[in-house]
């Protein structure tokens, strides 16, 4: 097959969070020829716009890779759905908009593991370099970034109870999740302008794609990063059947996700010896650290019937409810569809949290379903999440075949851990605490799920095992580290092979506290400026 080449400074692989962010920064000041290749096509469906249009791309395979794990084994054997953004903006472009950075003791951590410049304090300025708070700018926002942050159009009677309701289980009221204080209960803020998604696409990359020197290739699948005398030189991939590559005279930086970027590298020959033996792929760099170590937030919905027809369940089984809430979006930008995966939230502190810090997320949702991306149950409902923040578990992502289009095989080994098994329990509890609270009650027809005979410990675990699922925060697998099993330094350079870096939630040396978008983006904002300090 004839092979198309192409010379450039940066290779960009993926255009999700992080390769959005990159591509605008290192094209930014015209010195630097850069190309951004994504497997996904460009944003053009319309419901990536609209921010309740993550529930029409749940399962669409079009902007979605749609993954599976392998068989959970905690988790009752069952394979648990991944979706993954496939398209200009990656998973910014389909996720539920939610706008939390974590906690600062989180990146303190990442920072005295051996990771200097990675603290909290350190990546504040990035956090604030990124946003465009509609609130004004203070100490920990800023107003002068691309990423768009906002709050809700307006505010819901069944959130003003949740909210109510938690502070009369003993819980504080909070304004500002990313604020000095995380712990409380409250609206969440999205990625949200106006009445738009603010995806990294259309926040970063699309102000940048007049630039001469930046070229972006979608519907192009990277098969391989080359390498040549211990140093990546470029990449393979597709495009329209015909095979490219792509050469980096300075760097080529993989950004395609905690799942996809250990897949690339191990079918590169970068990866544990074992696996690259099995695929019969040639060895470039045996490291036992590609792909393990990953880390994903498990959540378990307590679902629950409404004495009145205020939900979102509501809305969508009514025709005249319906063109009404579109009218609403379009005439206000106010209304359900302008809302996101958590409408008000909280992060709280059960009786297992070993210290002053939240150790458990919830996410209430206006809606309730049997099985997220699914129709909407057709009676009145809506529904709150238990995620355990910090879990104990860790698994694994590994490439399944040498082909390069096939699906990894993904182990997150969600339970894995007794102490995850006792925060998620006692995360349930605590919830129902809260959904018991006064200013709760006139809302609440009936515990529909798990029910009121799902009362003990071994029960509520069993619960936990039947119906437990990840919420999407996928970390972890190619992290920062010095330890033996840390695929990248500091300056999140591949440890033992030049000129490769990765740049994406993979290279967090744990998952922070809370949704992830939000410092992956970070990542990037700190990551252009190592690449660019290199350069001058």
């Amino acid at each position: 097959m004839a092979v198309a080449e192409a010379s450039y400074d940066f290779v960009i692989v993926g255009a999700g969070s992080a390769g959005c962010v990159l591509a605008a920064r290192l094209s930014a000041d015209g010195k630097h020829r850069v190309l951004l290749i994504e497997a996904g096509p460009r944003d053009r469906n319309p419901w990536i716009h609209v921010p309740i249009g993550y529930a029409k791309l749940f399962n669409d395979r079009r902007v979605n890779w749609s993954y599976n794990s392998e068989p959970e084994p905690h988790l009752n054997g069952r394979r648990i759905f991944n979706p993954r953004g496939k398209v200009l903006g990656g998973s910014s472009s389909i996720n539920g908009l939610v706008y939390i950075r974590g906690q600062r003791e989180d990146f303190d951590a990442w920072r005295e593991a051996g990771n200097p410049g990675w603290g909290y304090d350190d990546l504040l300025p990035y956090f604030k370099r990124a946003e465009n708070q509609t609130r004004g700018p203070d100490q920990l926002h800023g107003t002068l970034g691309p990423l768009t942050v906002s709050d809700p159009s307006e505010p819901h009677p069944l959130c003003d109870a949740f909210i109510a309701g938690a502070e009369e289980a003993g819980f504080p009221r909070n304004g500002d999740f990313n604020g000095p204080s995380q712990e409380g209960a409250g609206y969440y803020q999205f990625t949200l302008r106006g009445r738009f998604r603010a995806s990294t696409a259309k926040t970063y990359l699309k102000p940048a794609l007049r630039r001469a020197n930046l070229e972006v290739a979608t519907e192009a699948h990277v098969t391989r990063i080359l390498c040549e005398g211990g140093r990546a030189v470029g990449v393979e991939y597709r495009q329209g059947g015909v095979l490219h590559a792509a050469r980096a005279r300075a760097e080529v930086i993989v950004s395609a996700g905690a799942i996809n970027t250990p897949q690339i590298l191990q079918l590169s020959g970068i990866g544990p010896g074992a696996l690259l033996q099995r695929l019969g792929v040639t060895p470039v760099l045996v490291h036992e650290g590609v792909g393990r170590s990953y880390q994903d937030h498990l959540q378990v919905r307590i679902v629950l019937k409404c004495t009145g027809a205020v939900t979102l369940n509501d809305e969508v089984a009514s025709l005249r409810r319906k063109a009404m809430m579109g009218l609403r979006y379009l005439l206000f930008g106010k209304g359900s569809l302008t809302i996101g995966a958590g409408y008000a939230g909280g992060f709280f502190r059960t009786p297992e949290a070993a210290d002053a810090r939240p150790d458990m997320q919830c996410h209430f949702l206006l809606f309730s379903v049997n099985k997220m991306g699914e129709r909407l149950h057709p009676f009145s409902a809506f529904s709150a999440s238990s995620c355990q923040l910090r879990p104990e578990s860790r698994g694994e992502v590994m490439a399944a075949s040498p082909d390069p289009l096939a699906p990894p095989a993904i182990r997150a080994n969600f339970l894995a851990a007794d102490k995850d098994k006792r925060v998620h329990v006692a995360g349930l509890r605590l919830l129902r605490r809260i959904l018991a609270a006064p200013s709760m009650r006139a809302y609440v027809k009936e515990e529909y799920e798990p029910g009121a005979a799902v009362q003990s410990d071994e029960a509520l675990l069993a619960y936990c095992r039947e119906r437990g699922s990840t919420v999407y925060h996928p970390t972890s697998t190619c992290r920062m580290g010095t330890d033996a099993l840390a695929v990248v330094d500091h300056r999140l350079k591949l440890r033992g092979l030049e000129a490769l870096r990765v740049v994406d939630a993979s290279v967090m040396p744990s998952v922070v506290s809370g949704n992830t978008n939000a410092a992956t983006i970070a990542i990037a904002e700190k990551a252009s400026e190592l690449v660019l300090a290199e350069r001058r």
